[in-house]
């Protein structure tokens, strides 16, 4: 079978190596270009579903008609079903996760609040020191200021009073809890 003049194995091994080509390049700068053009996330109609649907098609395709010697009807319609089959699972079982994952694992200024963290860095009076603290499974470092414009040592445990402009403001937790004991 030939389709626009050119053998089906010829278009499936043509497809293959574009679709390859734009999946590895979708790979290493998706990021880069959803945030360029703020792409909305289209659901299972997003470009790594389609370059991965184009490309798994291409391959089976190619693979039926050249190792197996299956007519050019009978390959597009199992390669259309296989690609399509091998995508929902991909879609289903690698993405949505994925993207539930990513979305867990942030936070914002507010979660801070009421955290205590460590000074890695000796916080001077009018100054700014370091603290490091773990959220979400994961080790943050802050710029942070004496919330009472007091110093505050190095390795001392701090509690997070307030966070502005990405500045957080700390008072000594020992201090803090015996102050509050009264």
């Amino acid at each position: 079978m030939t389709l626009f003049g050119v053998d089906m194995m010829t278009l499936y091994l043509w497809g293959l190596v574009i679709f390859g080509c734009l999946t590895l390049l979708y790979i290493l700068l998706g990021d880069v270009l959803d945030g360029i053009f703020d792409v909305v996330d289209a659901g299972p109609l997003n470009p790594t579903v389609i370059l991965s649907f184009f490309t798994i098609f291409s391959a089976s395709g190619y693979i039926l008609e050249k190792f197996f010697g299956v007519e050019s009807v009978v390959a597009l319609i199992i390669s259309s079903l296989f690609s399509l089959l091998a995508v929902a699972l991909l879609y289903l079982f690698v993405l949505v996760p994925l993207k539930s994952a990513e979305t867990s694992l942030g936070y914002s200024d507010e979660d801070l609040k009421g955290k205590v963290a460590k000074v890695i860095i000796s916080i001077p009076r009018d100054g700014f020191g370091e603290i490091v603290l773990t959220i979400g499974g994961s080790t943050v470092s802050r710029s942070a200021q004496s919330y009472y414009n007091e110093e505050i040592a190095y390795e001392t445990e701090v509690l997070i009073i307030d966070v502005n402009k990405g500045v957080v403001f700390v008072t000594p937790y020992n201090e803090f809890i015996e102050k509050n004991q009264q």
